[in-house]
């Protein structure tokens, strides 16, 4: 299985929001990484058909999306990230009605209903209403709706937007139980939450593929490059105006500035430090 997009490029009026990208999914997780107006929304738009691209092709199993038609979306889930998911239906009407509109028979739908509340741990609440959800009940519940009818690709806009830290926890592991021979996009700003699950990550910039490749062959890059370095708050300025700074810590003796430099010359008491992806992100897309 793979998902291709060849030469891809989609501009409104004279606005390039995503410039001849190349690039091939196979089955496993995929973290799309970019700033806003990188080109992350049209790209996932363009991938679930929503829309045309100006130039270029997408292919699944080397046929042509626009051929494939409703055959290509019934093998799409789509979580969005917008939780204004029809407050006043239950979970359970709200999952018939995504399963219909996804062409399910009843049968079909019961039976999909029933092992994804299970695996997203909402089996309890399928009679609340999905305005008495808490955020984490609500991203749960949209990647229920995405799993219906076992789809070969996964489309997840910010999944745990919103969330607090054992939330987001939750859904990453549920995000990586689902991915078994399953193409999935996460987009996000939140790093943290692909630097670990990704089987690659795809930096976007200016609708540019920034770089691409596994984490651990994208922080060789930055090898020698991050350390932390001791200073005085007066100091401060100095640093944030010479380095790109990650972090900023305090302990008895004064600050620890985290920095991102190609070369190191000042004077303060330094040790260089493994680097996350957080400062890949940081190094590409400046403070």
């Amino acid at each position: 299985m793979k998902l291709t997009l060849d030469g891809l490029t989609k501009t409104y009026k004279d606005k390039v929001a995503l410039d001849d990208i190349t690039f091939s999914f196979t089955p496993g997780i995929y973290g799309l990484l970019g700033p806003n107006g990188a080109g992350k929304s049209t790209m996932m738009n363009l991938i679930t058909d929503n829309l045309v691209p100006t130039n270029g092709q997408i292919l699944f199993d080397e046929r042509n999306i626009g051929e494939l038609g409703s055959e290509y979306r019934r093998r799409l889930g789509y979580m969005p990230q917008q939780q204004n998911i029809y407050p006043d239906l239950s979970l359970r009407r709200f999952l018939f009605f995504m399963a219909s509109l996804k062409g399910l028979k009843k049968a079909e739908s019961e039976e999909d209903i029933s092992r994804y509340v299970r695996m997203v741990n909402l089996r309890e609440v399928l009679g609340k209403k999905l305005g008495t959800f808490s955020g984490g009940m609500k991203q749960r519940a949209l990647i229920a709706q995405a799993l219906l009818g076992n789809p070969d690709i996964l489309i997840l806009d910010e999944p745990t937007a919103g969330l607090d830290p054992k939330e987001r926890i939750r859904v990453r592991n549920l995000i990586s139980e689902v991915a078994k021979d399953k193409i999935v996009i996460i987009a996000t700003h939140v790093v943290t939450d692909v630097e670990f699950i990704a089987k690659e990550i795809i930096m976007l910039s200016g609708g540019k593929i920034l770089r691409s490749g596994s984490p651990s062959e994208l922080l060789r890059e930055l090898e020698g490059k991050v350390r932390n370095i001791h200073i005085k708050d007066e100091d401060l300025p100095q640093v944030n105006e010479r380095y790109k700074v990650s972090n900023i810590t305090r302990d008895e003796n004064g600050v620890i500035a985290r920095i991102i430099a190609d070369s190191y010359e000042d004077t303060f008491a330094n040790e260089t430090v493994r680097p996350g992806l957080e400062d890949l992100y940081l190094y590409l897309n400046g403070a």
